[in-house]
């Protein structure tokens, strides 16, 4: 694409893409806010105020899970659709489903369309758009029919719920699981649940599938497509091999998991778990060690966790899931491109590299970037909520404020009891967790036109 065009098109617009990101989540938030205030959205005499249902849009376009109110009891099933359809335009994108929906409607997407679409995933190429904005579709599609008719067939089926109740609470987890928003319609979350296998391990495969991101699951499907009889054998390309970013998010996924699911079991097993059945310590610990990247459902009541199994949780939390999909974050490719760093540094190498690939000095001024930013903003609000909130353990402000910043959701119980004042904190939080740290700050800073000159070197002391 020529360099003129795109500076063109965005001359054209008073907003940069990245600007146009930030503005579209912000008016997706207010028009979600407006709508759960209406009084169709709250059940029989409940009683929502204007930071109530802020609070609650918020964490719903930005799949993150917190609550101030039980989902299930205070919304009626109206304000739930509203909450459901927020969540799945917050999980697509906002200028995702735009493009799509421009691209269904005209055969086309603009150049506009595409550099929005470019700044709010950070992983697409601009020429690719189209293709795969229809992958994610059929993708988010697939995935969440599949979880949707499992759950309505076990509540229907072995909770003797309605046929009308079962499909709604169905569609609701499907949407929920797969976006990594952790929004339930108990409250409880899924501890009503902790020992049924066919409700937590969809729902845990969704949110785990929707966490390796859009682009990591459209090229393990293609590479399987493509090494199987699914393509014509002379156009298999058994060779190929995936990207850094494919294989540093599976490969990092799978070590989360394990580390995840082995630290609850160590220091869960004879204490949070202790009174639940082996079977539904199992599929316990196995929630509790997944979920932190980025889900929010919760088996298990965090309030009775050691301090130890908290602060392994803030860090899963912290890094995240994949790029470009429904996990929050900081993401796995940005901490393996900080470790590659490091390592490269130590060793007194000039490149970074992963594997067999060098990664672009860009990239990893990117990466540093989120970090510096991501670990400002978690310490700055930190401090705020302490000064803010003086009698909540800071233990749980500090699992509250990374939970809130890498769209988990999962919460050790304090969300309710916070004042306004922090839940609007929160609130921003959220924000900044979704449109990431880079997006925002692209969105408020004025970019600098290159130079046509250098400034002399300087090696200042470092360390």
């Amino acid at each position: 694409m020529p360099l003129k065009n795109v500076s063109l098109a965005v001359k054209k617009s008073p907003l940069n893409p990245y600007q146009a990101v930030a503005a579209g989540f912000l008016v997706l938030i207010a028009i979600g806010t407006v709508s759960l205030l209406l009084p169709f959205a709250s059940s029989g005499s409940a009683d929502t105020s204007v930071v109530t249902a802020l609070f609650t849009v918020t964490s719903a376009v930005t799949m993150t899970g917190l609550v101030v109110v039980d989902t299930g009891s205070h919304w009626s099933p109206a304000g739930q659709a509203v909450i459901a359809a927020l969540i799945q335009v917050g999980g697509f994108g906002v200028m995702s489903l735009a493009s799509l929906a421009g691209m269904l409607l005209t055969g086309r997407i603009g150049l506009r369309a595409r550099l929005n679409t470019r700044a709010e995933n950070r992983s697409l190429d601009t020429g690719n758009v189209g293709k795969t904005l229809l992958w994610t579709l059929a993708i988010t599609v697939i995935c969440e029919v599949l979880v949707m008719l499992v759950v309505t067939a076990r509540f229907a089926l072995h909770y003797r719920m309605s046929v009308m109740r079962s499909l709604g609470e169905g569609i609701f987890y499907a949407i929920s699981s797969f976006n990594n928003a952790g929004f339930a319609l108990r409250d409880d979350s899924l501890v009503s649940y902790v020992g049924d296998a066919w409700i937590i391990l969809p729902i845990a495969l969704a949110f785990i599938t929707g966490g390796l991101g859009y682009p990591v699951v459209s090229e393990i499907v293609q590479q399987l497509a493509r090494n199987t009889r699914l393509i014509p054998y002379r156009r298999r390309i058994w060779h190929r091999k995936m990207s850094v970013t494919t294989r540093v998010t599976t490969i990092g996924t799978v070590m989360l998991i394990i580390a995840g699911v082995t630290m609850v079991a160590l220091f869960e097993w004879n204490n949070a778990l202790e009174e639940l059945p082996r079977g539904s310590k199992v599929l316990a610990a196995f929630l509790q060690g997944v979920t932190p990247r980025t889900a929010g459902f919760n088996s298990v009541d965090y309030g009775e966790f050691h301090v130890v199994t908290l602060m392994g949780t803030d860090i899963l939390m912290f890094i995240g899931g994949g790029s470009a999909g429904t996990a929050g974050g900081i993401k796995i490719t940005t901490v393996a491109v900080l470790i590659a760093a490091i390592v490269a540094e130590v060793r007194g190498q000039k490149d970074t590299t992963i594997g067999p690939r060098t990664i672009e000095p860009q990239i990893v001024r990117q990466a540093l970037t989120v970090g510096v930013i991501s670990a400002s903003a978690i310490v700055s609000i930190i401090g705020a909520l302490r000064f803010i909130e003086p009698n909540i353990d800071p233990d749980r402000i500090v699992f509250e404020v990374i939970s809130a910043f890498g769209t988990v959701g999962l919460s050790t119980g304090i969300t309710a009891d916070l004042t306004d004042p922090s839940k609007l904190i929160l609130c921003s939080l959220m924000y900044l967790g979704r449109i990431g740290p880079v997006t925002m700050a692209v969105a408020l800073a004025r970019r600098a036109s290159d130079r046509r000159f250098t400034y002399p070197k300087e090696r200042p002391y470092i360390g």
